[in-house]
């Protein structure tokens, strides 16, 4: 165990590696050649993702140069030092690789799927995640060429501070603008409760300039949306959206013939009329009758209904049913165009009159004429359809 421990921690492990890593991107980049290429945000940050990784991974042969440095500066701590430092470099090579793995799979998937990456705002979040990752671990290993090749410590020798060597508290204090305790008497504003005394603190810088930035950012906001009116506003956005998702969903309609529905539906003409007519002779004449007639059913024939007249309501009740009256559903049965084209061929029986008609049933429906138009007009005006009780 302690061979094969030893065997990765060695030097040459670490840049093998690397060069696999390196040599996994180059071959992800070819076996998945993205035909519809677009250069967008999250293509470029794909880009940046493994010129990073490139980076590190010449990051780690200078690690590894300044590691053997070290080794001959620090001869007596070469063994504890070297492990430690091959310990933690092995771990963030490895966390590189199952990084880098993570995105070349997310690429995948997106290529695979044909998404839009401009518009994958998941993939976006997951790539600066990675990114982020990739230049702390590019500080790492600053910090670590610095350290082995003795920067940090001639810096020290002169009197300054190691390369990145940043005193957080002191940043803290003064992004706040705080007192230490000896000077906390000059902030007594003489207010104390319980022995809790009011002190006079300054409000910290960040917090006034972010309020003041917000400030700013309100004054903008209010004159481009709401004064020059340059861009629309929130409600105006939503109209917009709105009335570009109706478009894409009419043109969808259209090359969609099956997702026809009441809603939708016209009068078809033609072979639908035709298909209509032996789907009614199949399961609908033994109640209704071979020409509309009527048998148990009403007659389909006449100008009376019971449940509307339009095709949209014909189309409604075949889908529907209507338990009352003994009609059941046949939407399980029928798709939305055979239900559209056994409506149509319905409507084609008014007015046959076929012998043994039943009584009319229900309300009076007529379709009236249309209009007359201009003499001097060319559109055709649509039937206007009238219920008549």
């Amino acid at each position: 165990m302690k061979k094969f421990a030893s065997f990765f921690l060695k030097p040459a492990a670490v840049v093998l590696l690397l060069l696999l890593a390196a040599g996994n991107a180059f071959a992800d980049g070819t076996a998945q050649p993205d035909t519809g290429f677009q250069l967008n945000v999250n293509t470029v940050l794909v880009f940046v993702i493994f010129l990073l990784f490139i980076l590190i991974a010449v990051l780690g042969f200078t690690v590894r140069s300044s590691m053997d440095i070290y080794r001959k500066r620090k001869a007596a701590e070469k063994e504890k030092e070297n492990t430690g430092a091959k310990t933690l470099l092995m771990i963030l090579v490895l966390c590189m690789l199952s990084l880098q793995g993570m995105a070349q799979e997310e690429t995948k998937v997106v290529m695979s799927a044909k998404i839009d990456l401009s518009e994958s705002t998941i993939m976006r979040n997951i790539m600066l995640f990675i990114i982020a990752l990739e230049v702390l671990t590019i500080l790492f290993f600053v910090k670590w060429i610095s350290f082995f090749t003795g920067i940090d410590e001639l810096r020290r020798s002169k009197g300054k501070k190691g390369l990145f060597n940043i005193d957080f508290k002191k940043i803290w204090v003064r992004a706040n603008k705080l007192k230490p305790i000896e000077e906390e008497a000059s902030l007594d504003v003489g207010h104390s409760y319980d022995g809790i005394r009011e002190l006079d603190n300054v409000t910290p810088p960040w917090f006034t300039i972010a309020f003041l930035a917000s400030i700013v950012f309100g004054i903008g906001y209010l004159w481009r949306y709401h004064v020059a009116e340059s861009a629309p506003n929130q409600i105006q956005e939503y109209e917009i959206e709105v009335a570009q998702a109706k478009i894409r969903i009419a043109e969808h309609m259209k090359n969609q013939k099956d997702l026809v529905d009441e809603n939708t539906v016209v009068m078809l003409s033609g072979a639908d009329i035709e298909t209509g007519k032996v789907l009614y002779a199949n399961n609908c004449a033994v109640c209704h009758g071979h020409e509309g007639q009527g048998k148990v059913g009403p007659n389909l024939t006449d100008e009376y209904w019971l449940h509307g007249g339009r095709i949209n309501d014909v189309f409604k009740v075949i889908k529907f049913g209507a338990v009352e009256k003994g009609m059941m559903s046949w939407k399980g049965v029928f798709s939305a165009t055979e239900i559209a084209q056994i409506s149509s061929y319905i409507k084609s029986l008014g007015g046959t009159k076929p012998a043994g008609a039943k009584e009319p049933q229900g309300e009076l429906y007529k379709e009236e004429a249309p209009a007359a138009a201009p003499a001097d007009s060319t559109a055709a005006q649509p039937a206007v359809a009238v219920l008549k009780k």
